[in-house]
């Protein structure tokens, strides 16, 4: 994650009271009342001087702050909410007041109603039956909460309010754009730049400064549930991804424009590719794949872009778990890459290194640990950090590791505005969500998304004039999944609503439910109860009499938010041992298909699913992912022509887990061979196809031998030798031939999206640098060395045309 959000769903009496007395726990300590009777700084106090340099202006005000007003910007609150706010969910100033007489450093998500019926909330988003604040209501809680911070507290400090935004922002009624890994697949940086954009604004304009979000972790494993949140298995595809998003959030430079927000990036890190597949398992790699492929999209994050906030991983390497690891967060993460944020806990983490990873006998001990590796903030709450200003004064904790962690928290704070406006106007916030701009960008990223992964006979796109009926099966062709972090948007296109509409009494459309995977699509629910068979037998037999009358038969399989998402406790689970279709979508497939009529499959779904059967014998198969609120639109628009899909697979899929791992970036030696079965994915890294026909052509090198320190320029021709227009992304990698650790049979290293018309031609430039060609040698020094590298273009990691480029010594 980052979120673990919610490790209990159930609130006891017992977590309640434990919850309350951490949050209690500052205003207990030694020194309080001494604070409280401190005098409030002058108006004219160099902190609040917004014409001083900010680095003045944070050592202007940590020298007027007490210990306990330190450590209480180190900690947020999200499950003891109640605390702060009246039984209408009102932030309350007077219970503040009591609760955080020291001020408080972030609340987690003001637009969620945590703390008003714990036996409603649960996760980000949608929570059970909670219903969440609308745009009005968290600016007005945003508001009042930064008015206490402002005026209520001795040094006015106001707070930091974040938000999840994994695919657009999580709130009722904010716009929903494709899952990560759909928008992974349009292989697009400027529409990610473009979709954060409107995320930001839309939680900028409810009170929010930081997103929880971007995830940049690569994932090597499509059995871990949160695959879905990623840009995909490679660490080149997911950089750029990633650094498109944080300019969308926040921009190139900060202080923070008036609608952009901080990022946080997750999870430093080795996340995607647990053991055994399942959340939070040993990430069991070496340094050397770490430098490889883990640690590529946090490196040049926080190299290239003010990035202000990091937040660690859950898992262990090598026996640390991210938040204990000081050679991660501090070796690596600071010296090695200079980062000057802050680094924040996932959620529950410090607490996590005694329940979970059974590391520590009591929470001070974990506190100390993650202090002294390098984390600077304890979410959601202050469980643990709360407890640092007694371990000061027992002379277990340096002041200074207190001083340079709070450094890095007022930092941000004063980079994001909120000392000179710390409100926003609450009148706007419902203008500025989900406005038509935002919308069209919705329906425009769906269509991006889609991944044509096979077209038999070209029988796509459909023409309406030869249909005369149409049958529509599938529960989620009605019931619409949109993955994991997300709230209600104001309304969710369905597939059948916007095939009914292409069709627009042109021909009659016949809908039947067909198969249900699960009793609920409940993200935050911990039980997943699948379907009884018999009820699908009957659904299916149902199917099949509808499709009978039908001319074309469209299928929407997959998954939905239970069946692959995010475990984030032992009894909400989301990993799965297979990546088979789920329940009986096979047997309904196989009823169908027996038909004989033309048969597309749309599949909407988080994790790259094993489709061997589906793939062999549907006429058209689109991976749809999930497409977010314009789903039904975008896959209407694909199915009649109105799109020309142009996505491509930012993962491999494969043919069974017997095939794991299945990542194209692979070494020499593996892929030898399996008795009985291919080594090769059922679909490629890179692949997909369109309406249209394209002829990539092979690299040109402007210079067939450079030295080490130089770079070249690299140009392939684009043709679009079909009728239609169409997109196509040229990819462009790279093969050290022989080196003195192996290397990567492929590794990414550039790829540009283009459109052409019919017949149309397009050079596409790119530009090898050395940091291309290098990698980490025997002494874990990154080099360049002499000798032949192979540069390969085409349209996918497989259909390749390659050149050869000499490094002089």
């Amino acid at each position: 994650m980052t979120d673990v959000t919610g490790k209990q769903m159930t609130f006891g009496r017992r977590t309640l009271l434990a919850s309350f007395a951490s949050a209690l726990a500052l205003s207990q300590m030694p020194g309080v009342a001494r604070a409280q009777s401190l005098a409030r700084p002058d108006a004219d106090a160099l902190y609040r001087d917004p014409s001083q340099p900010v680095d003045r202006r944070v050592e202007d005000l940590l020298q007027r702050m007490t210990l306990e007003e330190k450590v209480a910007q180190m900690v947020g609150i999200w499950e003891t909410k109640g605390l702060i706010q009246n039984p209408a969910g009102d932030f309350d100033p007077a219970k503040a007041t009591t609760a955080f007489p020291n001020g408080l450093g972030q609340i987690s998500r003001p637009q969620d109603k945590r703390g008003v019926d714990p036996a409603l909330n649960g996760a980000a988003g949608a929570a059970g039956d909670a219903v969440n604040r609308t745009g009005r209501e968290t600016a007005d809680y945003a508001n009042a909460a930064q008015k206490w911070a402002v005026e209520n507290t001795r040094l006015g400090i106001p707070l930091i309010l974040h938000e999840e935004a994994l695919h657009g922002y999580v709130a009722r009624g904010a716009t929903s754009f494709p899952q990560s890994i759909a928008l992974a697949s349009t292989w697009d940086p400027d529409l990610l730049t473009r979709i954060f954009g409107v995320a930001a604004r839309e939680m900028r304009a409810r009170g929010a400064q930081l997103a929880l979000a971007p995830v940049v972790d690569v994932a090597r494993d499509p059995r871990w549930g949160r695959i879905e949140e990623t840009y995909g298995e490679d660490p080149h595809l997911v950089a750029e991804m990633g650094l498109a998003a944080i300019r969308g959030f926040q921009g190139d430079t900060l202080p923070l424009a008036p609608d952009k927000v901080f990022v946080t990036l997750k999870h430093m890190t080795g996340h995607g590719q647990p053991e055994n597949g399942t959340n939070v398992g040993p990430a069991n790699i070496s340094e050397r794949t770490l430098r490889e492929n883990f640690f590529p999209p946090f490196e040049r994050a926080v190299t290239e872009l003010p990035v202000m906030a990091v937040m660690a991983s859950y898992n262990e390497i090598d026996g640390l778990p991210s938040h204990a690891n000081r050679w991660l967060l501090h070796d690596v993460l600071r010296e090695e890459w200079g980062f000057e944020g802050a680094v924040v806990s996932d959620y529950f983490a410090v607490r996590e290194l005694n329940t979970r990873h059974k590391m520590f006998a009591s929470i001070e001990e974990a506190a100390m640990r993650a202090l002294d590796a390098g984390v600077d903030m304890e979410l959601p709450d202050g469980e643990g950090y709360t407890k640092l200003p007694g371990l000061v004064q027992a002379g277990k904790v340096d002041i200074a590791a207190i001083d340079d962690a709070v450094r890095r928290v007022l930092k941000m704070k004063f980079l994001s505005g909120a000392f000179e406006k710390p409100y926003v106007d609450a009148r706007r916030a419902d203008a500025l969500t989900a406005t038509p701009d935002a919308v069209a960008l919705a329906r425009e990223a769906a269509a991006k998304a889609m991944v044509l992964l096979k077209n038999e006979g070209n029988v796509l796109p459909l023409d309406p004039s030869k249909i005369t009926r149409m049958a529509v099966l599938g529960t989620h062709a009605r019931d619409t999944p949109i993955g994991g972090y997300s709230d209600v948007p104001a309304h969710v296109v369905s597939v059948l609503e916007g095939i009914q509409a292409q069709a627009g009494g042109r021909f009659a459309v016949d809908y039947a439910e067909a198969v249900r995977i699960t009793e609920s699509r409940s993200w935050s629910a911990d039980k997943v109860d699948l379907v009884d068979p018999e009820v699908n037998a009957g659904l299916i037999r149902e199917a099949v009499a509808t499709a009978r009358n039908a001319d074309v038969i469209v299928m929407v399989l997959g998954d939905n938010e239970q069946t692959s998402r995010e475990a984030w406790a032992d009894e909400h689970l989301g990993d799965r041992d297979s990546l088979e279709l789920i329940g009986q979508q096979n047997d309904l497939a196989r009823e169908i298909f027996a038909l004989n009529k033309p048969t597309i499959i749309v599949l909407l779904n988080g994790r790259p699913l094993s489709v061997n059967f589906v793939a062999e014998n549907a006429d058209a198969l689109i991976e749809g992912w999930y497409l977010g609120q314009e789903t039904g639109h975008a896959v209407a628009d694909a199915l009649f022509g109105k799109v020309n899909p142009g996505g491509k697979l930012p993962v491999s899929i494969a043919r069974s887990v017997g095939q794991l791992p299945i990542f194209y970036n692979y070494k020499p030696t593996a892929r030898r061979g399996y008795l009985f079965d291919e080594t090769t994915p059922l679909f490629p890294f890179g692949f997909g196809l369109s309406y249209t026909t394209f002829d990539v052509s092979t690299p040109r090198l402007a210079r067939s031998t450079i030295g080490r320190f130089e770079k070249v320029r690299v140009e392939v021709d684009v043709i679009n030798t079909g009728a239609r227009a169409g997109d196509e992304v040229v990819q462009l990698y790279v093969r050290d031939d022989h080196a003195s650790v192996t290397r990567p049979v492929l590794e990414l290293k550039h790829f540009e999206r283009v459109s052409l018309a019919p017949g149309a031609k397009t050079t596409v430039t790119f530009e090898l640098t050395p940091r291309d060609l290098a990698f980490w040698n025997i002494d874990m020094e990154r080099v360049v060395e002499p000798g032949t590298f192979t540069i390969s273009a085409g349209p996918n990691s497989v259909d390749l045309k390659a050149a050869t480029l000499t490094v002089a010594a």
